[in-house]
């Protein structure tokens, strides 16, 4: 087998295939005065594609989320990329959502209080507008809904 014969990582594919597109620019930006961490509610907010068994598994093109309840630590990575090396999460699960840690801060007081609902995307998406102007907000509201004042974004 010649070295042309082995095919590309996806991860090399995906960079070639968003090289010099343009990001979105927008005229208006948000911006909030946060308050002190210390008294903030913090959620996760993973794209790992975790969920618990009894919710379904996340399909190609599913651009929905599951609620991950923090109390509970049966999650099943849901991530289908052939880059993502799932040893790690296999081995602490914090890799991906760290929820105990995030526990540890608010014990310390560095944090106000973990949320009591996080949320799970499946982040290998192509088309993301589906996320961007549907389950996105609707993810947003749930969190806002919740009391969440920051989130933590685990990229996966």
């Amino acid at each position: 087998m010649s070295e042309s014969d082995v095919p590309s990582p996806s991860s090399n594919r995906v960079k070639q295939f968003i090289d010099g597109l343009e990001p979105p620019s927008f005229e208006n930006t948000a911006f909030t005065t946060p308050k002190p961490l210390s008294e903030c509610t913090v959620a996760i907010l993973t794209s790992a594609a975790l969920h618990h068994p009894e919710q379904p598994g996340f399909d190609p093109r599913d651009t929905s989320f599951r609620h991950i309840d923090p109390t509970r630590r049966d999650f099943k990575l849901g991530h289908w990329s052939q880059d993502v090396d799932q040893v790690g999460f296999g081995v602490d699960y914090n890799v991906v959502f760290p929820i105990d840690r995030l526990q540890e801060l608010a014990d310390d007081g560095t944090i106000g209080a973990v949320a009591d609902v996080h949320l799970a995307y499946a982040g290998n998406q192509f088309e993301v507008e589906g996320i961007r102007l549907d389950s996105g907000p609707e993810g947003a509201r749930v969190l806002h809904d919740a009391g969440v004042d920051v989130v933590l974004l685990t990229p996966v």
